[in-house]
């Protein structure tokens, strides 16, 4: 009960729920007051011109968030214009229909901004439908209400940015933080339960994308709006947990080993990395609870059990060396030692953040000046070559608006020819659920008409027990907060809401509002089953076809990333910010690639072509990404000594290899560079390496040293990981190639 009561205070206090106050607010407030001085008839106008606008009302950058307002409020007057003046004209009307919803959805190819003013230019061609005007006149005043009510949310959204910047940005930030220490739980437990690491291993790749998604989010709000005089101290707390946050999600990466190695070393003997594993589990824990802080106000949580958790891994080390013992410890005891050493600086980071979030002083600063903090944000390009360019078959985009273009034309015939009564309703449920991928639409579609049915019963049973019309206005203004705030958490949940709100919204028109529900569970379901068919049927965009550029743009990124690590090892200084930044473009890579894989998994069986050789693919980047944030993590943290020519010959035939990989993947002809036959002897030396610190070590317990000094503990660490984590990440980009071979081979065939 407690639990239950926590997370309700942690809704009603999110930034969703006061996204559905600001929104409902929005649209309820101009109808209200041009009710109350008798202009009830032009309420209706406004309150769609304030709906309209509200799809653009997301987080980010508020400058980019006024232009999407003001491109949105321009766009729809224009779409309902020519709708309202179409719409005598049968003929005329389906070939305006046409060629808005081709054009209005092409425009998602410049980002989600842009798609989400897609959605309300083509949901101001729906509402056109309903709506009856006739002549000029009213067409055009129609027009200038939707125009003032769009303006008038702009000024809310303006107000309420002023009120709860502050929470919109911690709310971004409680979400990352939830999400990376549900992330770190989850790789705990890659560490020692093997029978179910192919199950989490896909179940990171979701928590991945969704981590760099929300990283991005952060990105665009805090750096892009930035003042030429400055941050303020809250921007410049929220900066630092952002860093932070950053800087856990590349260790927790760089945690994710060799499980085969680590299972060859520890065999049996697992019980020895359950402390290292409690040690994560408890650190994820406790950013679960900071999430949660940054939202509630409550103290911090106690900091020992971390400390203790900390101890007891600490003492694992010293056990696992004391009953095996050198020197057939000695790798064992290594890798431990490595992953401590990742634990603590994970801990520290969970402790920088509970200091900004307790207030105590710091001296940290997040040194970004304006053109660092440019390079770090993604910038989406809104040139017309990038809408041409995607003006053929080839592109998704493109298939997606011809799909949707046909399916809202055959909609309407539909409705037409049967006479039903809304039908734009069915074509409304065809632009909500219709999205360009098949498995997201049939989830949508599902979970629509659910919510639907689920709606239509709770409206049927309110209808039963009060035919009360201000019970009806008060229920619509609740459901319909509810419904904008629980969008994106709960589509189904949202569904169900939307429909109350439609049902006792119409039943102020019509009093029967059992056949207002009767229509609306009909046409929701014409719809969805529109929608669906036409995914599959109309120019079909499955996954496994759209793979190639994606994993050409994530081997591309994740071959700089390897050449940066190399810079950064010969002078970290130097080179920081440029390790950074191409460690932040590997991420976000990754998380697209991820994101891809995902996508694959919700489309048909029959249309998963080579699914395991896709999944090998992704799940081999995942590990020479985290190879490689292993290498630069500990060049980041710790006092290393100079790179060595094997070090440097391996990286460049690593370099090589996924050279040839790309070359193969994007069918470049070139002749590809061989990589040399002597490699074996770069990795020799530097095991020699390790080997030569490991017996002058021996020598030294043999002499009665047993206690060893930290620079040689620091240098065994160091010769132990660069070796093992080269080694793997030759063989990674080895079974890549042969995997890219065999992908090719059957991209051709097909």
């Amino acid at each position: 009960m407690k639990e239950k009561r926590k997370q309700l205070e942690l809704f009603l206090k999110s930034s969703s729920f006061y996204r559905g106050i600001r929104i409902g607010l929005g649209i309820v407030t101009p109808l209200a007051i041009l009710n109350l001085l008798g202009y009830s008839a032009y309420a209706p106008a406004v309150a769609v011109g304030t709906f309209l606008i509200a799809p653009s009302d997301i987080p980010g950058s508020f400058k980019r968030k006024i232009y999407a307002f003001i491109i949105t409020i321009l766009l729809t007057m224009l779409v309902t214009t020519i709708v309202l003046f179409a719409k005598p004209y049968l003929t005329v009307l389906l070939l305006v229909l046409a060629v808005i919803t081709f054009g209005i959805s092409l425009l998602s190819v410049y980002g989600f901004r842009a798609s989400l003013v897609s959605f309300s230019g083509l949901l101001a061609m729906v509402i056109s439908l309903a709506v009856q005007k006739a002549s000029v006149s009213e067409i055009l005043t129609q027009v200038a209400l939707m125009g003032i009510g769009g303006i008038w949310y702009l000024t809310v959204a303006f107000i309420f940015r002023k009120l709860t910047f502050i929470k919109d940005q911690n709310q971004l930030l409680s979400d990352t933080l939830l999400l990376i220490g549900n992330y770190l739980k989850l790789r705990a437990k890659l560490l020692t339960q093997k029978n179910k690491r192919e199950e989490r291993l896909k179940k990171t790749f979701a928590l991945q994308h969704q981590i760099n998604d929300k990283h991005e989010t952060l990105r665009e709000a805090l750096l892009a709006a930035r003042k030429k005089s400055g941050r303020s101290q809250v921007e410049e707390k929220q900066l630092l947990i952002l860093s932070s946050s950053i800087n856990i999600f590349e260790l927790i990466e760089a945690t994710h080993m060799d499980y085969k190695v680590i299972d060859g070393i520890f065999g049996e003997q697992s019980t020895y990395l359950k402390s290292s594993q409690n040690l994560s589990k408890v650190m994820g824990n406790h950013l679960i609870r900071l999430s949660e802080l940054l939202i509630q106000k409550d103290t911090i949580p106690d900091k020992k059990p971390l400390l203790i958790a900390l101890h007891d891994a600490s003492e694992s080390i010293s056990n696992y060396t004391s009953d095996v013992t050198i020197p057939e410890a000695r790798d064992g005891a290594l890798l431990l030692h490595n992953l401590h050493d990742y634990q603590e600086q994970l801990l520290q980071e969970i402790r920088i953040i509970r200091r900004i979030m307790a207030n105590v002083d710091d001296e940290s600063n997040t040194n970004f000046n304006s053109q660092d903090a440019a390079q770090f944000l993604t910038m989406q390009e809104y040139n017309l070559n990038i809408l041409l360019q995607n003006l053929n078959l080839n592109s998704t985009t493109m298939r997606h608006s011809l799909r949707l273009t046909i399916a809202i034309v055959f909609a309407f015939l539909f409705g037409t020819f049967f006479e039903i009564q809304n039908t734009y309703w069915i074509l409304l449920t065809v632009i909500v659920i219709m999205r360009p991928n098949f498995g997201l639409t049939k989830e949508r579609s599902k979970d629509r008409i659910i919510g639907t049915l689920v709606g239509a019963v709770v409206a049927v049973a309110i209808v039963l027990l009060t035919q009360n019309l201000i019970i009806y206005g008060i229920l619509a203004f609740i459901s319909l907060v509810l419904s904008f705030a629980l969008t994106q958490q709960n589509y189904k949940f949202a569904a169900a809401l939307i429909t109350i709100t439609i049902v006792f919204v119409y039943s102020f028109i019509n009093p029967n509002a059992f056949e207002v529900i009767q229509y609306r569970v009909l046409d929701t379901v014409i719809g969805s089953a529109i929608a669906v068919a036409a995914n599959y049927l109309l120019f079909p965009s499955w996954e496994a076809d759209n793979l190639q550029q994606v994993l050409l743009t994530a081997f591309k990124k994740n071959r700089d990333y390897l050449l940066a690590t190399q810079n950064s090892y010969k002078d970290f200084t130097k080179n920081k910010f440029a390790y950074n930044l191409a460690r932040k473009e590997a991420f976000l890579a990754m998380s697209n690639l991820n994101a891809a894989f995902q996508r694959l998994t919700q489309d048909p069986k029959s249309k998963q072509k080579e699914f395991q050789l896709i999944y090998e693919i992704v799940t081999l980047h995942q590990n020479m990404i985290s190879a490689i944030a292993s290498i630069g993590n500990f060049v980041s943290n710790h006092k290393t000594t100079n790179t060595s020519e094997e070090f440097d010959h391996l990286i460049a035939q690593i370099a090589i290899t996924l050279k040839n990989t790309l070359d193969t993947l994007s069918d470049n002809q070139e002749a590809k560079i061989n990589v040399e036959k002597n490699i074996e002897d770069s990795q020799k030396k530097l095991f020699a390496n390790y080997k030569e610190l490991s017996n002058l070590r021996d020598r030294n317990i043999n002499r009665g040293q047993t206690e060893i000094d930290s620079d040689t503990l620091h240098g065994l660490q160091e010769a132990y990981l660069i070796a093992n984590n080269l080694i793997w990440l030759q063989t990674i980009s080895e079974n890549l190639d042969k995997a890219i071979n065999r992908y090719h081979t059957s991209i051709a065939l097909n």
